[in-house]
């Protein structure tokens, strides 16, 4: 439906002192600070695991060398949604002069609109990382203490017991991420990178990692976390995670989670020749997903 003069009857009244209700400021691309972002040029992109060796076993003298086999572990499809919206004003609207004030502000509104619809696709992965109907190539979901490997054993990206965001949960984060293995049971040097937590976090995250001395207790020891720098990065608000005591962790493992770019956005418009409108529209495709979990660790929360 287009926009006419009816929806915008005060714009056309003499002593109209302000309109307002579309220069809200937005949050930034909060999405850059987890994903890592790639352009595709296919309708779809997959990604496939992986498998290495084994550890070596001693040769035994005048017995023959041991052969091992490589294999792929899983395959990871990245399927792009296009995402579009657009507005319309009427031939009328524009004759009498409110074509200049609506597309100056309804080019912002769609262009705000745009931004907030990819942070909260980005933000769904995470939101909907402990919920196993959101499966990845593994057959599980993001965030699992069961992680299956090739080997026969398991990697673990949560703690076996929900934690709300503390020192303790912290830093036994830091010790479990340190003991992921790949897919053959080989020790990998991961270590985590940055903490990602809602809003509701701010306040403990800030005094987790940036005070000098332990929080919370009588103790004059020193804060081990900042000493250490386990989280070297510090940590990120994302204001569109849902869950007000969930928290997590980007690691230094490579092809966590992906953000691939078809078509970046870009904004059009034309006239319909019937009516006589003009037609504004905003578009780009792109996708969010995951290809190895343990780019990430999450708690849930206790609560």
């Amino acid at each position: 439906m287009a926009i006419s003069r009816a929806q915008l009857l005060k714009e056309l009244l003499p002593g109209l002192n302000a309109l307002f209700g579309l220069e809200y400021a937005k949050y930034g691309e909060e999405h850059k600070e987890i994903y890592e972002t790639e352009t595709s040029e296919r309708s779809f992109e997959e990604e496939t695991k992986l498998s290495g060796f084994s550890a070596a076993p001693v040769k035994n003298e005048g017995s023959a060398i041991a052969y091992d086999n490589a294999q792929e572990a899983w395959t990871t499809r990245y399927n792009h949604e296009t995402i579009a919206l657009g507005f319309s004003v009427t031939e009328e609207a524009i004759e009498d002069n409110l074509y200049d004030s609506l597309s100056a502000r309804y080019t912002k509104a769609l262009a705000r609109a745009m931004a907030y619809t990819k942070e909260t696709k980005a933000a769904a992965v995470l939101n909907n990382g402990f919920n196993s109907a959101y499966a990845g190539g593994d057959g599980k979901e993001l965030f699992a203490t069961d992680h299956p490997l090739v080997s026969g054993g398991t990697n673990s990206n949560e703690p076996a017991t929900a934690a709300d965001l503390n020192e303790t949960s912290l830093e036994a984060a830091v010790i479990q991420i340190a003991a992921w293995t790949d897919e053959r049971g080989l020790l990998i040097a991961a270590k985590p990178r940055k903490l990602i937590i809602p809003p509701a976090l701010q306040f403990v995250a800030t005094r987790l990692l940036e005070t000098e001395l332990r929080v919370g207790t009588a103790d004059n020891d020193i804060n081990a976390i900042k000493s250490n720098g386990s989280i070297p990065e510090g940590y990120a608000v994302n204001h569109f995670l849902t869950d007000t005591d969930a928290w997590f962790l980007t690691t230094d493992v490579p092809n966590g989670l992906k953000h691939f770019v078809r078509s970046p956005i870009s904004n059009s418009m034309d006239g319909d020749f019937d009516t006589g409108n003009v037609r504004y529209k905003s578009r780009e495709r792109y996708s969010f997903g995951w290809s190895d979990p343990l780019g990430m660790y999450g708690s849930p929360g206790a609560a």
